[in-house]
Order: structure tokens, then C-alpha cells, then sequence
């Protein structure tokens, strides 16, 4: 026990922020927060989480509509304000739908004090749909978290045709340089080696050490392929993996430090008040 709490130590001696989370909805219901949700915040504070940015994504629909994203950012919205000290909000849209994509991420910025936009599979992230959407998170300055892995499951790739990989992501942040986009959970499944690669000369680019995959070497390589001050750390709702990746990891303890605390991000939790 002893040995346990002195490894632990890193997570409750020093702060941790994650840039990745997630709540969930109660049987299909938008409206309503699973039970769930509260189980994942209350582990992650036991572990030593002291802030955490939340998103809800609607993952299973190609198509998303306005009415869903909408109704799923105000679960979020609803979410944060029971646990304000403790999380901030990132606001998911569909970018085939421009129009009510802007309005919703200014809205929520602006009105409601969300820190963060997020994509996921809808679209290829250099798809030129994409653009006012990117267009709006620099305007805003704040950043763009990506849903990504480089697959070739054939089911993986059924059921997101268009999840996009380091591939897309870098040129995306070489059209725009002035964008601060983050390439999600680096360990969610798929090739993270090859979308590590891709994104190694774009600055702009930062990853999430997300993501239930915990291969040997992932941190230790993303440390050595962008540096510690492009990482962050996110679990993607597998926060004992995340946490095994960190403590397990052969790198600095400065720089595990580094990453933990989102130093680099710090600016755009701040600006919430």
C-alpha cells in the first residue's frame, strides 16, 4: 500500500488537469445525465484529477444533426455547473451543418464560457466543410480537439468513413498555422505511431496521451516525436490506463510534471474567470 501511494504521488502531489473527458447520456435521452458520468468524475477526483475538460460527442450518428449537438452541449453545460471548480466545457458540432456550427461554438464561448471545440468522424478535418469552423476556434482563440486514428479495420473504417488521421490534421495545420488544434487520444486505436510521424513538424499541433491503448513505449515516443511541451494529458473516459501510461512512463519526472498540468493550455482555462 505504501508503494502504491508513494507512485500515486505524482497525481496527488501536483496538478492534473485532463483535456479529455467525456459525460454520457441516459438511454438515448439527451436530456438526461447518466449515472455513469458521475461514477467517471468521482474515480477521477479519487485519482487525483483536479480539473478535467468535458465534451459529449454524438459518436454513433453520421449525420448529426443541429437539434442533437445542441441538446448534447447543454448536457455539458448543465454538467459543468454542478462541478464548476472542477470542469470546463469543450463544444462538439457538426461542420456539414456551417451555419448552426458557428452560432453554436460563438454561443458557447461567448455565453456560456466553453474553453474548447470538438469534431469527430463527420467530416475529414482538411475537408473544406471544415474550414469556418476552424476559421471561428482562431477567431475565438480556442482550441480545436480532434477525434482521429490512422486504421485499417475494416470495421473501424465502416463506421467512421471519415476519421481523419495525423495525415489530415497536418494539413490542416499547415493551411492554418495560426490554429491551435489538438490530435485526440493518441492511444484510442489505430497506427498512433504513423499519426505521431505526421504531426511531428507542425507546432501547432499538440496530442493527448488518451485512449485505452497502452503499448509499450507510446508516451516515451510521443515524448521523444513532438516534446513534452506539444502533450497533454487526456484519458478519453480510460483514466486507469491513462494513469498507468504516466506513471510507467521513462521520461523525465519534470516533464511528466509538464504534461499533467496543461501549462501550455493554461491561457485558455483562465480566460473563464
Amino acid at each position: 500500500m505504501e508503494r502504491i501511494k508513494k507512485k500515486m504521488s505524482l497525481f496527488h502531489e501536483n496538478p492534473v488537469i485532463s483535456w479529455h473527458e467525456h459525460i454520457w447520456y441516459e438511454d438515448d435521452d439527451l436530456t438526461r445525465i447518466s449515472g455513469r458520468s458521475y461514477e467517471h468524475f468521482e474515480n477521477m477526483q479519487i485519482l487525483g484529477f483536479d480539473r478535467m475538460v468535458i465534451s459529449r460527442p454524438i459518436v454513433t450518428e453520421r449525420h448529426c444533426s443541429p437539434d442533437n449537438f445542441i441538446a448534447a452541449n447543454e448536457l455539458v453545460k448543465r454538467f459543468v455547473s454542478e462541478f464548476y471548480d472542477k470542469t470546463y466545457a469543450a463544444v462538439f458540432v457538426n461542420p456539414g451543418f456551417v451555419k448552426e456550427s458557428v452560432a453554436e461554438i460563438e454561443r458557447r464561448v461567448a455565453g456560456d464560457g466553453f474553453v474548447a471545440a470538438k469534431l469527430m468522424h463527420q467530416y475529414f478535418v482538411d475537408d473544406p466543410t471544415v474550414f469556418p469552423i476552424v476559421e471561428k476556434c482562431i477567431d475565438l482563440d480556442i482550441p480545436l480537439i480532434i477525434h482521429q486514428g490512422h486504421s485499417v479495420d475494416e470495421e473501424t473504417l465502416t463506421c467512421q468513413p471519415r476519421l481523419s488521421d495525423g495525415a489530415h490534421i497536418a494539413n490542416l495545420a499547415k493551411r492554418y498555422p495560426e490554429a491551435t488544434l489538438v490530435m485526440a487520444h493518441i492511444g484510442g486505436g489505430g497506427d498512433w505511431q504513423w499519426s505521431l510521424k505526421a504531426i511531428a513538424d507542425c507546432p501547432n499541433v499538440f496530442a493527448d496521451i488518451g485512449g485505452s491503448v497502452y503499448d509499450r513505449n507510446l508516451v516515451e515516443e510521443a515524448h521523444r516525436s513532438i516534446g513534452p511541451d506539444r502533450l497533454l494529458f487526456g484519458t478519453d473516459g480510460m483514466y486507469s490506463s491513462c494513469v498507468g501510461k504516466m506513471l510507467g512512463a521513462k521520461i523525465p519526472e519534470e516533464d511528466k510534471k509538464k504534461i499533467l498540468s496543461g501549462a501550455v493550455f493554461e491561457r485558455f482555462l483562465e480566460r473563464r474567470g
